[in-house]
């Protein structure tokens, strides 16, 4: 009678088909019983619910209280919860401007700054500086000069430059310049925003 296990029978492999199939099962059964107790121990860690933070802040005069992640940007809130999509997405890393609003009247990325850290602040997005269905006057001054083509640098643009006219009311090109090179135009419209930031600054002086 043939021996299945006799390594005359099969050139001298020493391991028949019958055995490397039953070798195989058994190491199967070990990594899934080896993954099992693993992922026991990730799934108990992973089971521990996130820790939200309340927080409570104004957002174009209305006061909004939310619970949120620490994980959080400004930029998510307001676009994903709160509806108000003006602010725009952009690099999402600090980088273009898209995103620029107002915290507290000074200008900031969106995108870097955790709704954590607006707790208490009063927050003002491009839809803010509406006057009913009037533009204010940086909107008004960018309609005026033209200081866009495709347009979606254009909000965070006037963020930054309403945040520039409020600490300085009266800037130079040179200012202009400086306050704005953080919020960069694909575009090239630079010359055509530096006149509108101008023209901004004496509507709102008129005003």
């Amino acid at each position: 009678m043939r021996d299945e296990h006799d390594p005359k029978n099969h050139g001298g492999r020493g391991l028949t088909r019958r055995g490397f199939l039953k070798t195989m099962g058994t190491g199967a059964a070990v990594a899934v019983a080896s993954d099992s107790l693993v992922g026991f121990g990730t799934a108990a860690g992973a089971a521990t619910p996130e820790t939200t933070v309340a927080v409570s802040f104004t957002v174009n005069g209305i006061r909004r209280d939310m619970v949120v992640e620490p994980r959080w940007t400004l930029l998510h809130i307001l676009r994903e919860k709160l509806g108000i999509t003006g602010t725009k997405p952009g690099c999402e890393r600090g980088e273009c401007g898209a995103c620029t609003v107002l915290v507290d009247g000074v200008a900031r990325y969106a995108c870097l700054t955790l709704a954590a850290e607006v707790d208490g602040r009063e927050i003002t997005t491009v839809e803010g500086l509406m006057d009913g269905e009037r533009l204010g006057p940086v909107q008004q001054a960018f309609v005026e000069h033209d200081a866009f083509q495709c347009g979606y640098c254009t909000s965070g643009q006037i963020m930054a430059a309403e945040g520039l006219l409020r600490a300085n009311p009266a800037p130079g090109k040179d200012d202009i310049r400086a306050a704005m090179s953080g919020n960069l135009c694909r575009c090239g419209a630079y010359p055509h925003i530096t006149a509108a930031v101008l023209r901004a600054a004496e509507l709102k002086r008129k005003k």
